[in-house]
Parts: C-alpha cells; sequence; structure tokens
C-alpha cells in the first residue's frame, strides 16, 4: 500500500486540497502532529481511522509505525504542516521508507509564509521592490546551515526574506537584519494563521521582538521581512501595463476577417 505525505496548511479545515480530503477519508491510518493539526482537519478522516499523533514519537517511531499499516495492507495519511516541500523532515522519512520498500507520494499543502501574505493582503514581489523571496530558519541548536547559506547573505540581497522555525530567535535575528534591511524594515509575524489562536504581529526589524515577547509566542510563527510588506509608490509589472496597440497587420499581410 501507499504512504501518503500531505500538506494540511497553515491549520485550517477548508484549505486542504480536495485530493487531499481524498486521501485522508480513504486512509484507514493517520499520523499527524497533535502540535499543528486540530480536530478539524482530522474531521476529514472516516470514522474508525487509526489516529496516530506524532508529536512525541521519533523518527524510528514513526518509521515502525507506517512500515506497519504498510504491512498490513493499509494506505497511511501522514500529515505534514504546511507544505512538505520545505522543513517537514519528508526527506528522512522517504529515505527510510525507501530502504523498507514502502512507496509514498506526496500531496502539496498552503505554506504558512502564504497564508499569512494572503492574511494581511499582500503581494511578496512587487515590481522593483523584490523579485525574489528567499525561505529559511534560524541556526541555533539544530542541524547546521550549508556553507554560504548565512543570513547575512541572503540579506544583502534585499529580498523578501521568510523565516521559518525562529520564532525564540527573533530579538537576535531582527539585530543582525537591521545592518541590511534598515531598522524600520516592516516585518510581520503569522502564528496560527487560519486556527482559532490566530495572532498577526505587524512592526519594523526595531520593534518587533518586543511585540513577539509580549504575546509569548514560542512555536508555530513564521516571520516575513522585506519592503514589499509596505511597498505603495511602485512601477506596474509590464505583464499588465498599458502598451500601445499592435498594428492590425504588418506591410504585406492580410488582415483576417472576424
Amino acid at each position: 500500500m501507499t504512504v501518503h505525505f500531505i500538506g494540511a496548511g497553515p491549520g485550517a479545515a477548508d484549505l486542504l486540497t480536495l485530493r487531499a480530503v481524498r486521501l485522508l477519508q480513504e486512509s484507514p491510518v493517520c499520523l499527524y502532529a497533535g502540535t499543528y493539526v486540530d480536530d478539524e482537519v482530522l474531521a476529514h478522516c472516516q470514522p474508525g481511522t487509526q489516529l496516530v499523533d506524532t508529536a512525541y514519537l521519533n523518527l524510528d517511531a514513526i518509521t515502525k509505525t507506517l512500515v506497519a499499516a504498510h504491512e498490513a495492507g493499509h494506505d497511511v495519511a501522514r500529515l505534514c504542516s504546511g507544505d512538505p516541500s520545505i522543513y517537514s523532515a519528508i526527506a528522512e522519512q522517504t529515505r527510510r521508507l525507501d530502504a523498507a520498500g514502502v512507496p509514498w507520494d506526496l500531496t502539496p499543502g498552503v505554506p504558512a509564509y502564504a497564508a499569512t501574505a494572503a492574511l494581511i493582503g499582500r503581494e511578496l514581489t512587487v515590481p522593483e521592490v523584490a523579485q525574489s523571496v528567499v525561505l529559511t530558519r534560524a541556526q541555533k541548536d539544530s542541524t547546521k546551515m550549508p556553507p554560504g547559506e548565512t543570513l547575512a547573505a541572503f540579506a544583502a540581497t534585499n529580498a523578501t526574506l521568510v523565516l521559518h522555525l525562529a520564532i525564540r530567535h527573533t530579538r537576535r535575528l531582527a539585530d543582525e537584519l537591521s545592518a541590511h534591511y534598515g531598522p524600520n524594515c516592516p516585518v510581520v509575524v503569522g502564528s496560527q494563521v487560519t486556527q482559532p489562536g490566530e495572532l498577526v504581529l505587524r512592526g519594523t526589524l526595531a520593534d518587533i521582538a518586543d511585540q513577539v515577547e509580549a504575546a509569548g509566542l514560542t512555536q508555530a510563527a513564521v516571520i516575513i521581512v522585506g519592503w514589499a510588506l509596505s511597498a505603495e509608490d511602485f512601477v506596474e509589472s509590464h505583464l499588465y501595463s498599458s502598451r500601445p496597440a499592435r498594428p492590425a497587420a504588418s506591410e504585406g499581410r492580410a488582415v483576417p476577417v472576424v
């Protein structure tokens, strides 16, 4: 049978894709992280589905559960918060499943940064302000960042910066980023976006750490930094800008009759 890695999105049960809902309904076993996935999302599962909260399971225990379900002939829905393409640990899990001969597939989900941008009504790529979005994380008590992938290197581009797994280090990161973006650069923090405990903080690199600490945020939050968050006076994209009308026909060509 198949292990389906499914992007659970930012938390709202109605932001799952149609494919994700179908797979949840069809899978007799569902593994999920209780820290991020709530009962409304799990309600897409059929009554009697075996629900396994992975919040307190290590990778060995998770893999053992997935392999056991496969050997019992059951499809498995493995819910990942946000989108499984970033910071979902599927690389480690699928490597183990490949070694065990267990088939798997991926279903994308709405990432938290996209849900946060939608909530505040902002595009993260604005013409001649920011045309790149960098998705990265803080590095403290975790695996090392690859050589060259430093916060300073990313910040030097002035691209819109999205920081995951970083909320506990907001003050240190804001101080470091201020040297590149300036202390007045706008910042948005989205915590539990689309969920009942949703909280959005708006500020600058100069004051966002104070807001985060006052709110007591320690997990499940994304930090977005960049001038695209406040851009108002910018040029229009060539794709949608007004252009001179093209000639109906060039010399020597017949004009089609409509």
